[in-house]
């Protein structure tokens, strides 16, 4: 046991030193790049004019159809090839990670946007608001509300999604925590990277709903309406998830 924590010891300042800047680096990135995906598709699939929402469908659903793995490794490998242009690891990391998330996020956006009532958007356009006034002060303060609890699954699962980030030769977390296993032996290392993500997950998840508090307390909204939202959009969410895998 004194070996364990021993290691255990040895590990956690060694991931946080040497492993965590680049987890975070391709997170935050990733997560901002998520979001930009989701809100341009999410609106254009329920927005756009027809070839607008056939496009944001056919995107949405080959990056959700396909392998998270698979598009690190066609972005990296790949596309210098093909274009002569590339990426590098931190961006290749941030690209792969923004699109594929992006896409399940884009359901979440359109699963928001429907879920606003229907005499929102009938109210707003009997006042002849133009559509970016009507979006902006009636519908996406409304919808902004129902995508936090399904944004912050996303976030979670982004934080989780990084520890593949090593295939395409980055240093984070996790490959420094394989690097560790052979110092310091498997429990102690996995088991602290086991610990660092779920700290930054936690805190993710803090933020999110923060955040989310804050918009449904803009909206008026009570614990019902809180509780409803909630369950709304992680039906959203169970939608989006199933279509392909993360």
């Amino acid at each position: 046991m004194s070996d364990f924590l021993e290691g255990l010891a040895t590990a956690l300042p060694r991931l946080v030193q040497d492993g965590l800047s680049a987890t975070l680096i391709s997170f935050v990135g990733g997560a901002v790049l998520m979001v930009v995906v989701a809100v341009v598709l999410g609106v254009a699939e329920h927005q756009g004019p027809p070839w607008a929402r056939g496009v944001a469908r056919f995107v949405v659903e080959f990056f959700r159809g396909t392998s998270l793995v698979v598009q690190l490794f066609f972005l990296f490998y790949v596309i210098p090839t093909l274009t002569g242009v590339d990426l590098g690891s931190t961006w290749t990391a941030i690209v792969a990670l923004g699109l594929n998330y992006g896409a399940y996020g884009a359901e979440v956006v359109r699963g928001s946007l429907n879920a606003v009532p229907k005499g929102q958007w009938e109210t707003a356009t009997a006042l002849s608001m133009p559509w970016p006034t009507k979006m902006r002060r009636v519908i996406w303060p409304q919808a902004w509300a129902l995508m936090l609890p399904g944004f912050n699954n996303l976030m979670v699962m982004l934080v989780k999604g990084t520890a593949v980030i090593s295939l395409v030769l980055m240093a984070d977390l996790t490959f420094e925590a394989d690097q560790l296993r052979r110092q310091v032996g498997t429990w102690p290392a996995f088991i602290a990277a086991l610990l660092v993500y779920y700290v930054i997950a936690l805190v993710v998840s803090i933020v999110m709903r923060w955040m989310e508090r804050r918009a449904q307390r803009r909206l008026g909204l009570g614990d019902f309406e809180v509780r409803k939202a909630r369950a709304d959009a992680d039906q959203v969410l169970a939608g989006a998830t199933a279509g392909g895998d993360g």
